[in-house]
């Protein structure tokens, strides 16, 4: 990333270098959505960290892929493993942030990541993460990543497991613009409520639509369901066809695809032209 691009990298990102995004920093490597993941793929080169980010009671932004402890990883503060019947009663919006730092949730073995390194760690809050990161790459001297942010929230369950989009997206800005870092930053979300009160609240702000692989409507159908043209369009990687590809470079949309975790497959769509990769390896494009 050169000296331009950090100026001014809402309008270059994708543009004059290819997009390498650390899904949950690298969760094939280090326990997902921590700071040391964070830390490791920045090591590894990634250009974007990508992470997700949920609500506490007290209204803290902290990094998680569901708003609860998930089975797969946690530990309770007694050393037993949260199981699969009772992960969704330790819901993260009924928990004040110093109960959330009571569980582990880089120590339990993770059944489809054997690479991934075990280490005690907690969820940490979003701007512990900004400054941890800013913090890495001041004494590296090196250019600042972008942070590509997902919104965890649907409609089924706002004000249960998340608020509603409007103070979703506000405690979130809130803390990007305290940390200054809103050149920096990618909202991503499946939830378009999200995408579209942030569109008119905050038009500066880079966008992603998330789609599913299951989601079997047209891109036009998906962007006239979202109301305005994001900055990136994100499909499961299956969906990254030569024909989408194309259609989103005729509306000056980028495409990021996730999550490929084989490099043959990394190098097949780079063939085809997106404009960066969502992995858990973050190490693939070095090989």
């Amino acid at each position: 990333m050169n000296s331009e691009v950090q100026k001014s990298p809402s309008v270059d990102l994708g543009a004059t270098v290819f997009d390498k995004q650390g899904h949950r920093g690298c969760r094939g490597l280090m326990p997902e959505n921590t700071i040391p993941a964070m830390i490791n793929a920045i090591g590894l080169g990634v250009t974007t960290l990508e992470m997700d980010v949920v609500i506490t009671k007290d209204k803290q932004v902290i990094l998680s892929h569901e708003p609860f402890f998930n089975h797969e990883i946690t530990t309770n503060a007694n050393g037993s493993f949260v199981n699969e019947k009772e992960e969704k009663n330790f819901n993260i919006y009924k928990m004040n942030f110093a109960e959330t730092q009571q569980f582990d949730v880089g120590l339990k073995p993770h059944p489809r990541f054997p690479k991934q390194q075990k280490m005690a760690v907690h969820k940490p809050r979003l701007a512990d993460v900004f400054d941890s990161v800013k913090n890495y790459m001041m004494m590296a001297r090196r250019p600042f990543p972008f942070y590509n942010i997902e919104t965890k929230s649907m409609p089924a369950t706002d004000n249960i497991f998340h608020p509603a989009p409007a103070e979703f997206v506000e405690l979130l800005m809130k803390v990007i613009k305290e940390k200054d870092v809103e050149q920096y930053i990618i909202i991503q979300s499946f939830d378009f409520r999200t995408l579209q009160y942030l569109h008119k609240h905050y038009p500066a702000i880079q966008t992603a639509m998330l789609i599913e692989d299951y989601d079997k409507r047209t891109i036009e159908e998906q962007i006239k369901a979202l109301g305005f043209t994001p900055t990136i369009y994100s499909p499961a990687y299956i969906l990254a066809t030569d024909e989408v590809i194309k259609k989103c470079h005729q509306q000056n949309i980028k495409i990021i695809p996730w999550t490929v975790n084989d490099k043959k497959e990394i190098e097949r769509l780079k063939g085809l032209g997106v404009d960066g990769i969502i992995t858990d390896y973050p190490n693939l494009f070095n090989e």
